[in-house]
């Protein structure tokens, strides 16, 4: 099992600076990869951009770039710029985001977000072997042949030879059919708030050769394990209960689908109704250590064990600090 560094994006008040210096710092460790993210504020792309120029042998990839944010073509470019720049370094992660980001940042139609996915990862393959790209889908046409096209538009090849036609791409998935999507259609997979113990049941996936399962998880080393299950408590309950609305929320099912029915609803239900520190206390120490790995270093020890067995084949480390950053390089590489 491969590790990686989930740098994220950069919280509100901070620079991605104190991101990259991190992502260095797992590069001189070992790691495998960086990965950077964006929601609406940071983006990834000038992020890794940075990263690949103050890097040399670390991959970087996108966790994820938005789907709606960019089209096929300019991902496409895009990627082979970034794999051209960094010597062939780069992996593709894309996703579609939630209806509040889809809709209300990006101005998009949330639509069907698996089919726009399948038509998006076509386009973007076919640019990159540097294919005349022609695509009349139900979510894209190119060239646009809507009834206001001036009828000038013609199938175009990327200009740039990449230095990979195949560069892999990923995809960020949270439902079954989803991820049923991805393990078709793609190289890898990014879960997020990944239970190496029920994964397989609620997505009733199987590993294959070639595919990266690639799962983030919040890293905290500390003595103290009631410290470390607290800082956690306050994002999973903004995760769990304020992230999408009642009957929107992909991680409050996604935690139901695991088995916490009734302590994700009762989060939900906390969250909305602005008792945030009532929601915060109510997210469960089994809740944490099922999804984190938290609290001394032999028990994270010890958990990997679980993590391995689940079949992820990449393990992102998601932390802010230096020392879990090293820490996981000693238990895991």
């Amino acid at each position: 099992m491969r590790l990686g560094f989930y740098m994220g994006y950069a919280p509100p008040g901070t620079n991605p600076l104190e991101l990259i210096e991190l992502a260095q710092e797992a590069e001189r460790l070992g790691y495998d990869s960086a990965w950077a993210a964006e929601a609406w504020g940071t983006d990834a792309v000038t992020v890794l951009t940075w990263l690949a120029a103050t890097t040399s042998t670390i991959k970087i990839g996108s966790a994820i770039m938005q789907i709606p944010g960019r089209t096929p073509a300019n991902t496409a470019m895009t990627a082979a710029t970034l794999d051209l720049m960094s010597g062939g370094r780069f992996l593709l992660g894309l996703g579609t985001s939630g209806p509040q980001v889809v809709e209300g940042w990006h101005g998009q139609p949330w639509g069907k977000p698996i089919t726009r996915t399948r038509e998006y990862v076509e386009i973007v393959r076919s640019a990159l072997r540097r294919e005349a790209v022609e695509f009349h889908g139900d979510q894209y046409d190119i060239p646009y042949s809507g009834d206001d096209a001036t009828g000038l538009g013609k199938p175009l090849k990327l200009l740039v030879r990449p230095l990979r036609e195949s560069i892999p791409i990923y995809l960020a998935a949270l439902s079954p059919k989803n991820v049923r999507a991805a393990f078709e259609i793609a190289d890898g997979w990014l879960p997020i708030y990944f239970s190496p113990e029920r994964a397989r049941d609620a997505f009733a996936y199987k590993p294959r050769d070639g595919f990266d399962i690639a799962p983030s998880v919040n890293v905290i080393v500390s003595d103290d394990l009631d410290a470390a299950r607290d800082m956690m408590r306050p994002l999973l309950a903004l995760y769990i209960g304020g992230m999408g609305a009642r009957g929107a929320n992909f991680y409050n099912a996604l935690f139901r689908r695991y088995g916490y029915e009734a302590e994700a609803e009762r989060i939900q239900e906390l969250y909305l109704d602005g008792k945030q520190r009532e929601a915060i206390a109510a997210v469960s120490d089994e809740l944490i250590d099922d999804v984190s790995l938290v609290g001394p270093a032999e028990r994270i020890r010890d958990r990997l064990d679980a993590w391995r067995e689940s079949g992820a084949t990449t393990l992102l480390v998601a932390t802010r600090d230096v020392t879990s950053l090293r820490t996981m390089a000693e238990l895991a590489l």
